[in-house]
């Protein structure tokens, strides 16, 4: 018999103080819970828990080291009816867990019900078929580890995915392509500063479970977005042989990465779990207090809410649920040392009945948290329940993904009609989403591109979708693209497709970055990544959505390209300001932001009306920024001028008259097919001057006379 003693219930999971290991679980409904010890042959030892206070149920045991394999199992009510399902002969996994050893392996003694008759109960034991808890060992050499802390007017956003970024890197070792050590690895921070990123922000790297269904037609969640353990980082990306050292090498990552000024972003998935509908497997939450971790229907307690077209919502009403969540968070960022949070279809946690609720208890706990209040914090801002789609209405200290500019930039360039004032309010940072709200410019998370759909160059390559391979009849993924092939459907020789494409990208990614809010990337369309147009490679573990880093020698133009525009916007403020424009005059008598017509003129209530219109310019006055700089020091840069050509015929474009700047230095043409570097006293272009601007274009103009 092993010894136990009777410990403490907080903190909840297993904690090694360098004699042994505390163990602590919580569970309303519990009748009793065994911890389960397993050894190196997968024998397993059982422990009953001895205590039980405020329904956590735990204790402590001398000699367990970190290494230690456990799981649990709880006895108690199996009446679904009634919500409960517990089952004592499905081992569980810690919720509160730090590692995970190996994955599930789906068999029909993980469910508690038999695929032949659904009302009968499975008692067949699920262990042999379950991934081991791991205790781990907490210590780490963090030396002089500090978070970047970049302000958000400064950032630049990396969207990427730890095993897709660095698998086909040719300068990763092998054995670290797909893994915390490959985005640690210096090729690849190189990469990454180059471009001007500050944050990277990681596809879900909680442990993650593939789906039955997925893997049953031979393909896998490789996404991540369905999570298990939310204090374990995944284990299939860590380079790591031995036991729990996937959290040793997450922190070295991290720091890493913080060495070179970028911070860690994680997307998290605290919406819905792995263990799916009523008919899903018990692999822990289901096991443990089904009514305390899910919301349940009210008029039927056997089913889930979905909020999420996942199968379950996470029951963010509960307060052992909304515990759980702010305990994650704090560890990861408190243990694990990263930098904010991504919160995949937020519009869920905000549910307190079935509307969404600003004021919600989690918005309440993340506001008044000392600890998580102060890291970056984005929203999702939308969830697949009625009501959903909330973008613009997240409280003052989040900022979000915002759907709005993905769409009008799009259309915008596509060539739809009727877009010049939305466009025009995305690129100056969203007021009509954020100022009324007291929010400013930064509170837009702005993307053309990300995991969900197209990458960039699909964009302008594909009218639809082709997800064949997903195997669901090119019925999944979204049907609004909002893209444009150019001409002609999927690859092709055609030079003037071929350009056209490239010089779509560059307005895209130009626009991005001289938008006010905060840019962020898709990984690989820096240079040029393509998923054959498969706009929901959500289960594509493979060539279509790794990053194929051989494009950098065909696509190197597209890369310059970027790494300019990363300069102009670092180098420049008035693209990252702080606070609205606002149209007042400065004092050399312009105001901050003047729009313009094609023909020099400031534009008119008809020509913001006119449903033809599709092109514009734009006068950014550097003299006129509002906001204080770090130590109160006025703010001064140079004044720019946008040439912004969506139709598809070349423009001439009038510059603006002598109050404007007396001459204008040409900075980047998205029109030309390399990049440039702009040279003092060259295509200098005087006051009221005529300007070709290509059909589809963009051009940035400096004000002379201000180096």
């Amino acid at each position: 018999m092993r010894e136990v003693w009777p410990g403490e219930p907080y903190p909840l999971g297993a904690t090694w103080d360098g004699v042994g290991t505390s163990f602590s679980v919580f569970s309303e409904v519990a009748e009793r819970v065994e911890l389960c010890l397993f050894d190196d042959h997968g024998e397993e030892s059982r422990v009953d828990l001895p205590e039980v206070d405020g329904f956590v149920w735990h204790g402590y045991l001398p000699g367990i080291m970190p290494g230690q394999r456990y799981g649990f199992r709880v006895h108690g009510p199996y009446r679904p009816g009634h919500g409960h399902r517990n089952n004592p002969a499905k081992l569980l996994l810690d919720p509160y867990g730090k590692a995970v050893e190996g994955s599930v392996k789906w068999n029909e003694s993980l469910f508690s019900y038999h695929f032949t008759d659904p009302a009968r109960l499975n008692v067949d034991d699920s262990a042999s078929y379950m991934p081991k808890n791991v205790v781990v060992n907490p210590f780490f050499e963090w030396g002089n580890d500090r978070s970047p802390r970049t302000p958000y007017h400064d950032t630049v956003i990396y969207e990427a995915h730890v095993r897709g970024l660095t698998i086909r890197h040719p300068k990763v070792p092998e054995e670290q392509r797909g893994t915390y050590a490959g985005l640690a690895h210096p090729a690849v921070i190189e990469h990454l500063q180059s471009i001007g990123v500050t944050a990277v922000e990681l596809m879900p790297v909680h442990q993650f479970v593939p789906e039955h269904a997925m893997v049953a037609r031979g393909l896998t969640n490789y996404w991540g977005y369905n999570t298990i353990a939310y204090l374990a980082p995944h284990n299939a990306y860590s380079s790591a042989g031995q036991l729990g050292e996937q959290v040793q090498e997450f922190k070295a990552m991290v720091r890493a990465l913080h060495e070179a000024g970028i911070e860690v972003i994680l997307d998290v998935v605290y919406n819905h779990t792995a263990e799916g509908d009523h008919m899903g497997p018990t692999l822990g939450f289901r096991g443990i207090d089904n009514v305390a971790y899910y919301r349940l229907r009210d008029e039927d307690r056997r089913y889930y809410l979905d909020y999420t077209g996942c199968g379950n919502s996470l029951n963010v009403r509960s307060p052992h649920a909304l515990q759980l969540i702010m305990d994650s968070l704090r560890y990861w960022v408190l243990e694990m040392h990263v930098d904010g949070f991504r919160f995949d279809l937020a519009a869920a946690l905000a549910r307190e009945l079935h509307d969404v609720d600003r004021l919600s208890a989690f918005f309440d706990l993340i506001q008044q948290d000392p600890v998580i209040s102060q890291v970056k914090l984005i929203a999702e801002p939308w969830d697949v329940g009625p009501g959903g789609y909330q973008v613009g209405n997240f409280p003052p200290l989040w900022t979000e993904w915002n759907g709005k500019y993905r769409d009008s930039v799009r259309d915008f360039w596509r060539g739809s009609s009727r877009t010049v004032p939305e466009f025009a309010s995305r690129l100056t940072g969203s007021s009509d989403l954020y100022a009324t709200s007291g929010r400013r410019p930064v509170a837009s998370i702005n993307f053309v591109t990300c995991h969900d759909g197209f990458t960039l160059t699909d964009l302008v390559s594909y009218n639809r979708k082709h997800n064949d391979a997903n195997g669901e009849a090119n019925r999944d993924g979204t049907d609004d693209n909002r893209s444009w092939n150019c001409g002609a459907e999927g690859p092709v020789e055609d030079p003037g497709i071929v350009r056209l494409r490239k010089r779509q990208r560059r307005n895209f990614l130009a626009t991005l970055f001289v938008s006010q809010g905060v840019p962020m990337m898709l990984a690989g369309d820096e240079f040029g990544r393509t998923q054959g147009g498969n706009n929901n490679a959500y289960c594509q573990d493979n060539e279509t959505s790794w990053t194929d880093w051989s494009l950098l020698k065909q696509e190197d133009d597209l890369l310059e390209f970027v790494r300019a525009l990363a300069e102009l916007r670092r180098e420049h403020p008035v693209f990252r300001r702080r606070r609205f424009f606002h149209g007042r005059k400065a004092q050399d008598g312009t105001r901050d932001i003047v729009w313009l017509t094609p023909s020099g003129k400031e534009m008119a209530d008809s020509d913001w009306n006119a449903g033809y219109a599709k092109s514009l310019a734009v006068f950014l006055n550097g003299e006129a920024i509002s906001e204080p700089g770090q130590r109160g020091e006025r703010i001064r840069d140079d004044s720019f001028l946008l040439l912004i050509n969506a139709h598809h015929d070349e423009l001439m474009f009038n510059l603006p008259g002598a109050e404007f700047g007396q001459e204008w230095h040409l900075v980047l043409d998205t029109a030309d097919e390399s990049p440039r570097e702009e040279t003092s006293g060259e295509e200098t272009c005087p006051a009221g001057a005529k300007v070709p601007v290509t059909a589809r274009s963009l051009q940035i103009l400096r004000r002379a006379g201000e180096d």
